[in-house]
């Protein structure tokens, strides 16, 4: 039963990533009632403190872009760029990584991707050195931010056990993420010919393809006061809930059946997450239906089936055939725990999602008795699909450059955002586990 509960649960996997969207979660249920219905095996833990963290967050990140302060942060960055072009390689990557890991979703990139795109151009910087380092930034803030669907994943595997939580996390991938995304920026300086000797440039230039130069105006001369408050009371939030998971005795105590017991961060971060929403509601004096109609909630939906699905019915695969997995593999990750991240690497391609390669595989490396902090150190090889040149935000950067120079390589796996992707990764493993040494002694 152990290889054909497996059989399941890798062909819903590769069907669901083939349909993407909302195709992953409902086909890791129906994978699901196979192994339940018609196998008889009994059902996983249910993520319902992910999911609940997740459906919050979005909550409050749909009204700060519905109340229009996603633009007025695009406008800032904007300005910025503008106002320093030549260091745009270095600069377009941080404010990347800085706005996806405020507002916990790397899907911000897409406003910011034709802006870098126009820079460089307009600076005769080659564009994928910018745009392919933004793009892997987008991804690794991901594995850092405090309202990430990814982060709530890895806050609710260790909520019942204090010793561990959204404080370490902090404390390990963000500091390891930007090493690596500096490291991943520094590799791609140089990275390929100068655009003014580019082939693929020149060619396009000669032909009359690329469009004359213009620069776009910004997205708001003076930004209307909701959306100042939006961006106010988002932040706030963030830096509340950032406060919450490291200082623990901040929270409030309660006595029950004579113990005491604290506010756990679930609940912190869905009380903080939706006042912070109500709040934007009232001051940014936004409609819920604007909320609910704005796009970062659609991509939070998605997010949410599919972790429902792939997370359920892996934690039933496991939960079922957990003492023949312990005894097969415990001795060799134990011994190299750092074998662990190659699984997360892998299955990361295959989902197109950190969050659900958490749900998937992090309670099994804590069940395997890999020490936390080494499991927090490989967090960030859950950001693995770049290695292929096909998820969406790659995607709209290669269409973003009119000039050609980020592209796919003949070869497919020879494409401009492997070089960065690779080095982020490496180097961001190395420091986590340096830093898991370093503070917890593993």
């Amino acid at each position: 039963m152990l290889w054909i509960d497996l059989a399941v649960l890798l062909t819903c996997i590769l069907f669901g990533a083939r349909l993407g969207g909302i195709g992953l979660g409902a086909v890791g249920a129906l994978g699901m009632s196979v192994l339940v219905f018609g196998f008889g095996d009994m059902p996983g833990s249910f993520p319902g403190e992910v999911l609940v963290i997740v459906l919050c967050v979005v909550t409050a990140a749909a009204a700060l872009q519905a109340a229009g302060g996603l633009n007025l942060m695009i406008s800032l960055a904007e300005k910025l760029l503008r106002k320093h072009p030549q260091r745009i390689t270095i600069l377009a990557p941080l404010i990347s990584y800085v706005f996806t890991f405020v507002c916990g979703t790397g899907h911000v990139s897409y406003s910011l991707l034709p802006i870098i795109a126009e820079v460089s151009r307009k600076v005769k910087e080659r564009p994928e050195r910018p745009l392919s380092i933004s793009v892997i930034a987008s991804q690794f803030a991901v594995t850092a931010s405090p309202l990430s669907a990814a982060t709530a994943g890895m806050v609710a595997l260790f909520s019942k056990n204090d010793s561990f939580g959204l404080k370490d996390i902090l404390i390990v991938c963000v500091p390891s993420t930007v090493i690596g995304l500096i490291a991943g920026a520094l590799s791609v300086l140089k990275k390929g010919a100068d655009l003014d000797q580019d082939p693929v440039f020149l060619e396009r230039l000669q032909k009359g393809q690329l469009q004359s130069e213009t620069e776009a105006s910004a997205r708001m001369n003076i930004a209307p006061l909701g959306a100042k408050w939006s961006v106010a009371l988002f932040i706030g939030a963030a830096l509340v809930i950032t406060l919450l998971g490291l200082l623990p005795n901040v929270r409030p105590q309660f006595t029950v059946n004579g113990s005491t017991e604290k506010l756990s961060m679930v609940e912190s971060i869905a009380l903080v997450s939706l006042s912070a929403t109500a709040l934007m509601l009232i001051f940014s004096k936004i409609s819920p239906e604007a909320v609910v109609s704005a796009g970062v909630m659609r991509s939070g939906i998605i997010a949410i089936i599919s972790i429902l699905g792939i997370a359920w019915l892996g934690s039933t695969f496991f939960e079922g055939h957990k003492d023949q997995i312990l005894g097969a593999i415990s001795g060799y990750l134990m011994q190299y725990p750092w074998l662990f991240s190659v699984t997360l690497f892998l299955l990361s391609i295959l989902l197109y999602s950190q969050a659900a390669t958490v749900a998937a595989l992090m309670g099994v490396g804590l069940q395997l008795g890999i020490a936390p902090p080494h499991l927090i150190a490989m967090f960030p090889a859950c950001n693995g699909f770049f290695f292929l040149p096909t998820y969406a935000t790659m995607v709209a950067a290669i269409q973003f450059d009119t000039t050609g120079t980020t592209r796919v390589g003949r070869l497919v796996l020879n494409h401009s955002f492997m070089r960065p992707g690779l080095v982020v990764t490496i180097v961001s493993l190395a420091v986590g586990f340096a830093i898991a040494r370093f503070f917890y002694g593993v």
